[in-house]
């Protein structure tokens, strides 16, 4: 019933990498080990994320963002692990 992670996912509603199926249910994102929680987007395969820069925006208005490269592990969050998030 689980459905597979996919390889490369984005939270911009423009990229073509945007999946809102997948976001809804949550999905968790470890970077060498550690896990992170300000990934705009990653690709398992070429093992790389990218994060915020900072507060700095672009002319369009969106954040800039750089990419960082290393190990990545991505996995769903349990309901549990979302509700933990939610009362903190």
């Amino acid at each position: 019933m689980t459905k597979a992670l996919p390889d490369r996912l984005s939270i911009d509603p423009e990229s073509p990498y945007y999946d809102e199926e997948a976001i809804g249910d949550g999905v968790g994102v470890r970077f060498k080990g550690q896990e992170k929680t300000n990934v705009e987007e990653y690709c398992l395969s070429e093992g790389w994320i990218r994060v915020q820069a900072g507060k700095a925006l672009d002319r369009k208005g969106k954040p800039l963002t750089i990419k960082l490269k290393g190990p990545v592990e991505v996995f769903r969050k349990s309901s549990e692990e979302n509700e933990a998030d939610a009362q903190t």
